[in-house]
This record gives structure tokens, sequence and C-alpha cells, in this order.
């Protein structure tokens, strides 16, 4: 079957680093919001068997069917908004009922076209500032870890080098083994805290309270639609994908409603991980794509199998390599997506206060950079529209 052939071993490295990502850039804030909401240790299991399942189905159906990679994520500033829940605010069953209001939020917003109308109207500069903003943040953290491990990220940055000018497609599985050589050789990765287990999915039942559709349910709502579908619209975009952006959208709310009760409390497009299946190192073929992200959905789907074993697996990795391995593969994106930002000189300057306002990690109300960036970039290119087209129009005519 063509499939198989279209797979690689460097879209399934890059499925692997993807999943890699995806979990361990955010799944100690959701063990943190678990237990905000007064969740057990088997309920806690029950969320990552849930975020896992719903992340590898979200991912795989519209992959294949589109033969596009389709990446999704749970939200992480979601989580983050969970984590500040004071103690005995809600109850658990308050919490999945906010969070199936969320789902339906994020369903009909989808469905409906109202979101896709929105980033149409969100100019290119615009978009590729917002994707590069997010995606800095992310890698910078990746080498300020030098100052924890700096062999590793020394290394791991050498190979790195050398692999994108020898074999660029397989610069990340080159930096991956590296990695994970150096790792083993100082003793950094623990492997007593792997372990085995299959998962044991728990049901809560919703209930709904006003307090918790306020308090909850909108500004989850808002944090994922602003902070993760924004920048998981522009990876698609910026990476020449054109997805059916509403219904992916509506999906993504349709797979949180369903496994809400199980602790599947927010599902978007991926932000940070999805840049490393979108790209040529992934595949020279963009055709040939979609079979990273199959890939990473069926590590996701393994994660979900043996859901109470997957903190464990990710403990026995050192950050820093997760860190530095993400920043390697994130480089040439954030590149692209600069160099698409400041092509226009009528968005240029609009395009720049989208990156340093994301860039910044602003926080106003909950709502994180992206949000702020993108409206930064709004504002200063309504501001700004005017002057540019005149310093446009008089330079044609000087020209003339």
């Amino acid at each position: 079957m063509q499939i198989f052939r279209d797979f690689s071993l460097s879209t399934i490295t890059a499925g692997f680093v993807a999943s890699l990502v995806g979990l361990t850039s955010g799944i100690v804030i959701v063990f943190e919001a678990a237990r905000a909401v007064g969740a057990s240790d088997k309920q806690i299991a029950s969320w990552v068997f849930a975020l896992c399942l719903g992340m590898a189905i979200l991912t795989i159906v519209p992959s294949l069917k589109l033969r596009i990679p389709v990446m999704v994520a749970f939200s992480a500033p979601g989580a983050a908004i969970l984590a500040t829940v004071a103690p005995g605010d809600f109850t658990l069953s308050e919490a999945v009922g906010a969070f199936v209001i969320n789902g339906v939020l994020m369903a009909f917003v989808g469905f409906s076209g109202l979101f896709e109308r929105f980033m149409n109207r969100i100019p290119v500069a615009l978009v590729s500032a917002l994707l590069a903003g997010v995606l800095a943040r992310f890698v910078l953290s990746g080498f300020a870890d030098a100052e924890t491990a700096p062999g590793l990220i020394a290394i791991t940055s050498l190979v790195y080098m050398v692999t994108r000018r020898f074999a660029p497609r397989y610069a990340v599985v080159a930096v991956l083994v590296a990695g994970i050589t150096t790792s083993l050789a100082s003793g950094s990765i623990r492997t007593e805290e792997l372990t085995l287990a299959f998962a044991q999915p728990e049901y809560v039942g919703p209930s709904f309270s006003l307090s918790a559709v306020i308090g909850l349910a909108i500004p989850l709502f808002i944090v994922t639609m602003a902070g993760q579908n924004l920048p998981g619209v522009a990876a698609l975009r910026n990476a020449n994908y054109d997805a059916p952006i509403s219904k992916v959208i509506g999906s993504t709310g349709l797979g949180t409603v369903l496994l809400a009760p199980f602790g599947g409390y927010a599902f978007n497009l991926s932000a940070v991980s999805a840049p490393i299946c979108l790209e040529a190192s992934a595949h020279e073929d963009p055709a040939r794509r979609y079979t990273a992200a199959l890939s990473n959905g069926g590590f996701y789907l393994i994660a979900a199998l043996f859901g109470t074993a997957i903190t464990g697996a990710l403990n026995a990795f050192p950050k820093e390599l997760i860190h530095i391995v993400a920043a390697l593969a994130l480089l040439p994106t954030i590149g692209n997506s600069l160099a698409m930002a400041v092509r226009d000189e009528g968005h240029r300057e609009a395009a720049m206060f989208t990156f340093v306002v994301t860039l910044s990690g602003l926080t106003v109300a909950k709502i994180g950079s992206p949000f702020w960036g993108a409206l930064a970039g709004v504002v200063a290119m309504l501001i700004t529209s005017s002057r540019s087209e005149h310093r446009i129009r008089d330079s044609v005519e000087a020209d003339v």
C-alpha cells in the first residue's frame, strides 16, 4: 500500500520527537491541574489516558483522510488555569461540567466557521510573526539549559550543524541519537523510573454550576482558542497546508465533550510540536509528511494504553535532552516564519509588534501572550497602515 511506502525513518523520528515534546511540555502542569480540582492518583492516570487517546485519534483520523499533517495537542495554558484553582472552589464533577461546556463552545466556533473567518482576516505577516514568537520562547528555554547541561547542549548542537550540512533530512534523528548517547554516558537517564502498567480510565459524571462556567469554562475556552489554536493554524498555513480549519477545530470540541468525563479537558491544534512534522526535516516531500503525523498519533496511542506508566517514562529522560532536541528541530521553522513576517514592508512593523509581544510571555487576566501579540499586531497594523501605504506609493512615484 502507498501509505506504508510513504513512511520513512525521518517521519517516524519526527513523530516520536513531536509526541515527546507534546507530552513533556505540559504533562507536569496537567498533574497539578488534576490535583487542584480534587482528582485522585487513579483519576490522574485516567486524565493521561484520555488526553493521549484524544490526541491520537484527533491527529490520526484527519491526517489519514486529508493526507496532510494535522497535529492535535492538549491545552497546556488551559492546564495552567486549572492548576491555579484553590482547593475546594470546585468539585471534580463541576470541573468536568466546565470541560464539557468548553468543548461545546469550541465545537460551535469551529463548525460555524467563526474562528476560520477571524483567522482569514489576519495578514500572513502577522500570523507568521505570531508563530515565530510562540516557538522562539520554547527554543530559548532549550539553549538556556546550557547552564545545567553544557556538554549535552554543545554536542547536540554540533551534531545538528554537521548533519544539516551533509544530510539535512536526518538532522533531528542524529540529534536524538547523540542526545540519548550523551545522556546514557553521563548517567542522567534514570532507568529506575521506568514501569509498565496498563491504563484504567475512570468516569466522572459532569455537574453544572454558574460559578464553574464563569470561573473555569470561559477562561479555558479563551486561552485554548487564543493561546493554542491561533498559532496552531499559523503553523499549518506557514507550511503551506490548506486544512479545513473549521472542521478540525469543531472536531477538537467534540473530542473534548466526549473525553471530558475521563479527564480530556481541552484539545486544540498543536502549535509547538506540530512544526517538527510540518517541515522538510520530517520529509523532503510535503505530500509524505502526513506519515509523521500518523507516527505522532501512534506514539500517543501507545502512551494512552500505558497511561499509568507514562510519567515514569518521561521522568527517565533529562529535561535538558527534551528541550534541546525540540529547540534544534524548530530552528528552521522560526527562520522561515521570521522571513515571511518581515517580507512585506507594509506589515513589517505590525509583525514585529506581534513577534516581540508574543515572545515576551505577557499574561494578563490569565490570557497568554499569543492573544496579546495578535492583538498588538492588529492594532499596530490599523494605526500604521495609512502611513505605510503612503510610503509605498511615494516610493513607486519616485521610481516612475
